[in-house]
């Protein structure tokens, strides 16, 4: 979450595997890019170690999980959520994966392949469930 300070906006602080004033760890935080206006949820984590960006007005739930590396099949790759893409509660983002921009990922999804934008996508696996509208 960015925070406002009268007109200003700050980027939060972030330390490798801490948790920061809005209760979410980022691993590598070096290798975050992050946009303007986003909001990530309380006990959200983020394995940024081969990139993650996320663009404006991103919103991420809590308790989800974003990995550019998993160790249990070795894959490693940027993960991309673009502008206005929403994240469900409890969801997981795998290596690899871009979010359209307006796209949403239903709560306790489970996501391994990319997203088109303007798309719902809910499950486990995620699947396609619906177009939306434009925001």
């Amino acid at each position: 979450m960015l925070k406002k300070t009268g007109k200003k906006w700050t980027k939060p602080v972030i330390k490798h595997s801490k948790l920061n004033q809005y209760n979410y760890i980022v691993q590598y935080p070096e290798n975050l890019k992050l946009g303007r206006n986003f909001d990530i949820g309380t006990f959200t984590y983020i394995n940024a170690n081969y990139g993650v960006e996320i663009d404006d007005n991103v919103q991420i739930g809590s308790h989800c999980a974003i990995y550019s590396h998993s160790t249990i099949d070795n894959k490693k790759g940027k993960v991309i959520l673009e502008k206005n893409s929403k994240i469900g509660t409890h969801s997981t983002i795998m290596p690899r994966v871009r979010l359209g921009e307006n796209s949403i990922v239903g709560a306790y999804s489970f996501v391994n392949k990319n997203i088109p934008k303007n798309q719902l996508w809910v499950g486990v696996p995620a699947k396609f469930l619906r177009k939306i509208k434009k925001h």
